[in-house]
């Protein structure tokens, strides 16, 4: 069997049929009907004049839609293409356009944007709509937009995965600044990636043959030992759709979609309960502290045995809040995963048996360098050097249609090809990686280079603070000053030079805040990631309360 994600999928499917695929709310897929959806899917497609190497968006929510349609497109050769869903008119034309897309699937409340610049998308080829009811302002969808399931049941057949060999798979990332990029893999070898690297999250060897899932998935239905994976935020991103549908789905495992749109502590502990999850994707601090919050709040409210492992990536992961998960659920193990879209470069694993690393500790994959600035050599462990991290391993071929950028971004050293996207780092005299931040978010204030990142933790240390971003605005003393927003744990009164005092027992005076502002909730994207235009937007606000200079 060739490497392939919907060739497994298939073989899965064929192996056990009558397990539980996809789980939303009561919807309950099994197996059987998952493969038979997608295939059906990918029919009318391929009906509609989609072949290889087609572009497919997903316009769309958590659903067992998205996982049909990421399955479908990838069955016809083609490339499923993940659309923000928070994207208004300008952005979703940029990247439908950027990306050629030939066939939409989105659902109805987002449809009067859909309806807005379809016209101006000349490959478009098929519109399919997932019935959601009206938006929030009553409007719906386009009138040319197909029902998914009468598209389902319109398709001439059921189409099967024929594999060329030179299959892509794109994902697009938006970053902090900047329009999306869509980041391009060959199918084949990010496959084989996933083969090497979920088995063992599970306590199984690396997978060297695509032929070896179909048997271990039914061992594992058979023995009641397959993964149940939940993802906290969407799988219009790569942590959500990685980790918590892709990953799981290579065994036989069931993929959990929550119904609520935004993060809900109480429905995921509720979801874990009933339908007894054993993995759980987050993105850092974000996620874990209401997590937390609500488990420190009802401890004895749900029962959470189920879980064994919590998977964070993207973004910081505080130390304690690992502590406090771990002290309610005390056979969890938490794996906090250093990387991004381009690639991978450290980890830590915390459990209750081990001792606890440092927020921001990392070790280093062997697939990873930390390099100086000009690239002439590695940081020296223990130096206090800081050098910028080389994301090797499975490193994408380039950003679609950018081949500047992409030369930009993706090196070979030493014969050996690697991601630079911008993080820096120092390295202990142990091997341990000090993720410092992303270089393009250093603070040059003045002449002196602060990081957001380790400011962001010092502040979060304060026993009322839930979250912070700091960032950097222009200043004509310093040339940038560093400012920041914090928002307060339930409860919480510090003001904001009460925390900027108990954190200058932390840091260098330079790396202070000289703004500070206590906002009701720090701003961020549903995946958790830091949203600094309306972080900086607040500041300009000069009629907010608690601002501290």
């Amino acid at each position: 069997m060739q490497s392939h994600f919907s060739l497994i999928w298939e073989s899965v499917a064929d192996s056990v049929p009558e397990h539980v695929a996809l789980i939303q709310g009561e919807r309950r897929i099994s197996w059987r009907d998952y493969e038979d959806r997608a295939a059906r899917l990918a029919q009318g497609l391929i009906d509609t004049g989609l072949s290889h190497d087609s572009k497919v968006g997903m316009y769309l929510y958590n659903s067992p839609e998205y996982a049909e349609t990421n399955f479908a497109a990838m069955k016809i050769g083609g490339v499923p293409i993940n659309v923000n869903y928070r994207y208004l008119d300008d952005e979703l034309l940029y990247l439908l356009e950027n990306a050629d897309i030939e066939a939409l699937v989105f659902h109805s409340s987002l449809g009067d944007r859909v309806a807005r610049v379809c016209d101006r998308l000349p490959m478009l080829k098929a519109m399919i709509c997932v019935d959601d009811g009206p938006a929030e302002d009553g409007s719906m969808g386009p009138t040319t937009g197909i029902p998914y399931d009468t598209f389902l049941a319109q398709a001439s057949g059921t189409a099967k995965t024929q594999p060329q060999g030179d299959e892509i798979y794109m994902l697009y990332t938006g970053g902090t600044t900047g329009m999306p990029k869509g980041v391009m893999y060959p199918l084949n070898a990010f496959t084989e990636f996933f083969m090497r690297g979920f088995p063992p999250m599970i306590g199984l060897p690396p997978f060297e043959d695509a032929a070896q899932f179909s048997p271990a998935a039914r061992q594992m239905v058979d023995a009641n030992t397959t993964v149940v994976a939940m993802s906290g935020p969407p799988l219009m991103h790569g942590t959500g759709c990685w980790l918590g549908l892709m990953f799981p789905h290579m065994l036989g495992g069931t993929s959990v979609l929550l119904e609520n749109r935004g993060f809900k502590p109480e429905e995921v502990w509720s979801t874990v309960e009933c339908d007894r999850v054993s993995q759980i994707i987050i993105v850092g601090d974000a996620f874990a502290k209401p997590l937390l919050r609500a488990l420190d709040t009802e401890p004895d409210r749900w029962d959470t045995s189920s879980l064994k492992l919590m998977i964070s990536s993207g973004a910081m992961f505080t130390t304690e809040v690992k502590r406090g998960l771990i002290d309610h659920v005390p056979e969890l193990a938490i794996a906090d995963v250093l990387g991004s879209t381009e690639g991978g470069m450290g980890q830590s694993i915390m459990t209750k048996d081990t001792p606890p690393s440092e927020t921001a500790k990392f070790t280093l994959l062997p697939v990873a360098r930390v390099l100086l600035p000009d690239g002439s050599r590695e940081v020296v462990p223990g130096s206090g050097e800081v050098g910028m991290v080389a994301q090797g391993g499975m490193v994408p071929l380039g950003y679609y249609k950018d081949p500047e950028k992409s030369a930009k971004t993706f090196k070979e050293i030493d014969g050996t090809r690697y991601a630079f996207i911008g993080d820096m780092a120092t390295i202990d005299a142990d091997g341990t990686i000090n993720l410092l931040g992303r270089g393009s978010n250093c603070i040059n204030t003045g002449g002196e280079k602060v990081f957001p990142e380790e400011v962001e933790e010092a502040l979060k240390l304060h026993p009322e603070v839930a979250d912070a971003l700091v960032f950097g605005l222009e200043d004509e003393r310093f040339g940038n000053r560093v400012a920041g927003v914090v928002s307060l744990e339930q409860g919480g009164s510090a003001k904001a030079g009460d925390i900027l005092e108990a954190t200058r027992k932390l840091l260098a005076s330079y790396k202070l805040p000289k703004d500070l502002l206590v906002v009701p909730v720090v701003p961020r994207a549903p995946n958790g990631k830091a949203d600094y235009k309306t972080a900086k937007s607040m500041m300009a606000d000069d009629q907010r309360i608690d601002r501290y200079k």
